[in-house]
């Protein structure tokens, strides 16, 4: 414990012995069901982590499950970009009720309730915090199986609140393939096993460039690194997804629940065997 302790947890990131990661875990709004909670982090911002809870999600929505996005990222909302939804929330004295894409996946994201969704977010950490805790507490989530939460990049506010608030049964790490992979994957895992949060495995994004004429895999950043993290760790590599066109393009024209590829099958595979 710290000499300058407050005895306040809730606003803390520190490792204390005394401390219980799960004693602030809050409650959802009484009419929701929500089974697995899923984190989507990463150490560093533009790897791809809104891109690959859109896509994880809707794999799981076509394998029929009920799946939702919980859109942590509240300074750099685009969730609904990518499933293009352009609609806002609803909401009423009882509750906020989230977005529902073409498939049917839920939503809720800072952006489904600005009167203008290129207005920006400018507000302090507590008040950040506290629009992600409102989303788990006072939105209405229908009988969902699967829910990911979509994070913001770094261990601030965000994370701990989401970490502290929720009982998140796992996340999923993402990264590029650079050396800087080591300390962006290293901030995530160390915060995960402080918070006491299982860390079901990396998922590299942007991992190589398919050749369009031979098929040859070509790694535009260079010899991956992500493995040897991986190994530092005893972490698993669940997916490496290709910088591809079709990628791009669905996620530009807000249709990532068209997109058709086996690159998140083993990531997929580990969240559903989650007892």
């Amino acid at each position: 414990m710290s000499e300058n302790c407050s005895h306040d947890c809730s606003s803390c990131g520190e490792s204390c012995p005394s401390r219980d990661p799960k004693s602030f875990l809050e409650k959802p709004h009484a009419q929701s069901h929500i089974g697995k909670v899923i984190g989507v982090v990463s150490g560093k911002g533009g790897v791809g982590k809104s891109m690959v809870s859109s896509m994880l999600a809707a794999a799981f929505q076509k394998k029929g499950y009920h799946t939702a996005v919980l859109d942590a990222d509240i300074t750099g909302p685009s969730i609904p970009k990518a499933y293009g939804i352009t609609e806002k929330a609803q909401g009423d004295e009882h509750a906020i009720y989230p977005v529902v894409t073409k498939s049917g996946i839920q939503v809720m994201s800072v952006n489904l309730l600005l009167e203008d969704s290129t207005d920006p977010v400018i507000w302090r950490g507590p008040v950040i915090a506290g629009t992600v805790k409102q989303f788990w507490q006072d939105v209405v989530w229908t009988d969902v199986d699967y829910m990911f939460v979509d994070m913001p990049p770094g261990t601030g506010d965000v994370p701990l609140t989401v970490f502290q608030s929720i009982p998140v049964d796992g996340i999923v790490i993402v990264t590029s393939p650079q050396e800087l992979v080591s300390m962006i994957v290293g901030k995530a895992v160390k915060m995960a096993q402080m918070m006491q949060i299982p860390i079901l495995g990396i998922v590299e994004n942007m991992s190589y460039v398919e050749c369009p004429d031979c098929g040859k895999a070509i790694e535009i950043f260079g010899k991956s690194h992500t493995n040897e993290v991986a190994l530092q760790y005893q972490l698993p590599v669940l997916a490496r997804i290709p910088m591809t066109p079709a990628i791009a393009a669905a996620s530009d024209a807000g249709a990532v629940e068209d997109l058709e590829g086996d690159w998140l099958d083993a990531a997929i595979d580990t969240i559903e065997g989650l007892s």
